[in-house]
Parts: structure tokens; C-alpha cells; sequence
């Protein structure tokens, strides 16, 4: 059975609605977890290069490319892992990685971070896909948006605006646009705010100004649609 939404959903006019309305720098985009070889699009293109996750999307986003990626194409254990395309490695499981890095006071503290970053069961992914979302060639589980704290404020209140609340937004500092905006966003069907890491900073070029969020592709058009009314409100800024 194909991995597909049964909602139909407009993608270019999704796209276009928020990339007029929140100024964004390239496109959203659209990312899905592909259990199978069959669930990809017939004639995808095999990304040839070994890079990060958060290049990748990168790639989509700001370059316009649309590919799938394999286990073989994904330089970061920690992302892949994060993604459900292999084991977490035993650096990463004891602690070890981290330390090394100097990004905790102990192996403990490291141990107790790693053990709480959201993922996807281990080798359950078989590729990723990715592709601007106006463009998309296939359905998406999410969208993912990187833009500056203003945008952001308006997506948050785009979020709640049907049935209010409060933004509950779950990051650890460390694999950001893995786990923080895919896999969390998999896992728990609700939209994820991250600040960002280092890596994806570094490597895939989200600017000091900018954050990254997921969004569910069940949410998408709520929240399209939420968009036009809370930035058009009196009280909006």
C-alpha cells in the first residue's frame, strides 16, 4: 500500500502562502520518511554525495533540488540514527561523543541527553526524501521551515489559533534538524520549534538570526490557513 495522506492537499499554493507572507529565504520543505525501495517516486533522483541531513534539506531548500538519500549518503551518525536509518553507535549511546566535544560537564549529563533525544526506531527508515514543497513529488510527513523569530511568532500563533494554548517546544541544543524537526515532529504529530545546533549551523547554512520548525503534513493546512488571518489581525505586528 503507497505512504500517501488521503487529504488532498495544494502544495504550490501552501508554498506560496508562506513563503509571501513570512519572507522566506528559499522554499519549504518537504520531507518523508520512506519505509520502502516501492515508496519511492519513480524516476527520484539518488543523491551521489555523502552529506549531513541538515545539508540536504539545505539543498531543498535553498537550490531548489529534489532527491532521496540512503543510508550510504548520510555523514552524521547521530542524524541518521535521529531518522531511523541505522543504529545509535556506542559513542553516542555512552555518552562518549558528546564529552569529547565539550558539550557537557560529564558522561552523565551526556548519557541523560542522548537517552531523551526523540528518534525513530533504528532501521526502520529505508530513505529520505526531500524537495521544495511546491514542487514536491510525493506526499510528505512534514514540512520543514527555517526562518527568523518574527516568522516564527506568527507560525506559533497560526498554530494555536483555532483552539489556543500554550507552545511547548522540546530541543536539547544538539541535533536539531533531525531530531528536534523531524523525528519529534514524526513521533508526536505536533509542530517543533528548535533554536538550531552547531552543526546545522555550520554545515547547512541556517543563519544566526534563524530557527527551524517541523510541522505535521495532517497540520499544514490549518496552519496555511490560520497564517493570513493572525498576520492580517489589528493587533498583529
Amino acid at each position: 500500500m503507497q505512504d500517501t495522506i488521503r487529504t488532498r492537499i495544494d502544495y504550490v499554493a501552501a508554498s506560496k502562502i508562506l513563503k509571501q507572507t513570512l519572507n522566506l529565504e528559499g522554499s519549504p520543505v518537504a520531507f518523508k520518511f520512506c519505509k520502502t525501495a516501492e515508496d519511492i517516486p519513480q524516476g527520484m533522483t539518488h543523491i551521489s554525495e555523502n552529506m549531513r541531513h541538515c545539508q540536504m534539506v539545505g539543498l531543498a531548500r535553498k537550490e531548489g533540488k529534489i532527491f532521496y538519500a540512503t543510508v550510504e549518503n548520510h555523514a552524521c551518525m547521530g542524524g541518521s540514527w535521529a531518522l531511523g536509518l541505522r543504529e545509535l553507535t556506542p559513542s553516542l549511546k555512552t555518552g562518549e561523543f558528546y564529552y569529547k566535544l565539550g558539550k557537557f560537564e560529564s558522561w552523565p549529563a551526556c548519557k541523560r541527553t542522548i537517552d531523551r533525544v526523540p528518534h525513530v526506531e533504528s532501521l526502520t527508515t529505508h530513505a529520505t526524501l526531500y524537495s521544495p514543497l511546491e514542487i514536491t513529488p510525493f506526499d510528505p510527513t512534514l514540512v520543514l521551515i527555517v526562518t527568523n523569530p518574527k516568522a516564527m511568532l506568527k507560525l506559533a500563533q497560526s498554530n494555536l489559533y483555532r483552539l489556543g494554548g500554550r507552545i511547548t517546544s522540546n530541543f536539547s541544543g544538539i541535533q536539531s534538524v533531525c531530531s528536534d524537526a523531524c523525528a519529534q515532529v514524526y513521533l508526536s504529530g505536533t509542530p517543533n520549534y528548535s533554536l538550531g545546533c552547531d552543526g546545522s549551523r555550520k554545515f547547512s547554512g541556517i543563519e544566526d538570526g534563524e530557527m527551524v520548525m517541523g510541522i505535521p503534513i495532517e497540520m499544514l493546512s490549518e496552519i496555511v490557513s490560520s497564517l493570513s488571518i493572525v498576520t492580517g489581525a489589528a493587533g498583529s505586528s
